[in-house]
């Protein structure tokens, strides 16, 4: 009972302590820096893409198996960022989602009602003493037919929010100062350098130059509404005009 007026208030969730603070949902967004990736996502004037750390951490692991990014439907993929096992529970619970909104209306779940479905999830888990809160902060993106490119960042808290771009994981501060600077101006990136953009944020924040085994790339266009994860050696172009450009 060591930290004064909040002492004890982290027993229970659905308690705020004095200041008015769920200390549980602050551990949560502590267990998703606890992973050390980082990822980032930026959105372009006709795509998206994310970009996230791929660390296997033990050498006997196929590396096929480690993966950050997962497709919710064909045209929808999501980056989690935080608890492995967490992100595979919540990406399966919102392919179900996903599928029965198919189902029920004929036609692909948008972007954005996903990613309100996964704050929502959250937040519930937020009032309710007999689940904890996920330890994962899920990007969401996506082609609307309508507004076209659409990225989306859903925390453990259940904020969720459209962005230009934004980062998740370690580190996330200094990525974001490092966006902000590059969208001052509110550029209209094209695919290419949508691309190159998110990973050059990646490495800016990190101090390191990767191989293009160490990343993973999701992306999604206008003429190619299809999420798809990039080849290595579609990366690696991207890694080669980067370090040219610089």
């Amino acid at each position: 009972m060591s930290r004064g007026s909040g002492a004890g208030y982290d027993r229970h969730i659905t308690i705020f302590s004095p200041e008015g603070r769920l200390f549980q949902v602050e551990y949560a967004f502590k267990a998703v820096k606890s992973g050390g990736i980082t990822s980032i996502a930026v959105r372009g004037k006709d795509s998206v893409c994310v970009v996230t750390q791929k660390k296997v951490p033990d050498k006997l692991l196929d590396q096929t198996s480690v993966s950050h990014l997962f497709k919710i439907t064909k045209f929808i993929g999501l980056l989690a960022t935080g608890m492995t096992a967490d992100s595979r529970n919540l990406v399966q619970q919102a392919r179900n989602e996903a599928a029965e909104f198919r189902h029920k209306y004929g036609y692909e779940m948008p972007v954005d009602s996903l990613a309100r479905w996964i704050a929502d999830k959250s937040q519930v888990y937020t009032q309710h003493a007999y689940m904890r809160p996920l330890g994962v902060v899920a990007i969401v993106i996506g082609i609307d037919e309508e507004n076209g490119p659409q990225l989306f960042k859903c925390d453990p808290a259940g904020h969720f929010y459209g962005h230009k771009a934004t980062s998740a994981g370690a580190k996330d501060q200094e990525a974001i100062n490092f966006l902000e600077k590059k969208m001052k101006n509110d550029p209209a990136f094209s695919y290419e350098e949508t691309v190159q953009t998110a990973i050059s944020a990646l490495q800016s924040v990190l101090q390191e130059d990767f191989k293009a085994t160490e990343i993973e790339v999701g992306v999604v266009q206008v003429g190619n509404p299809v999420f798809r994860s990039l080849a290595t050696e579609e990366i690696d172009e991207h890694l080669t005009a980067i370090s040219e450009r610089d």
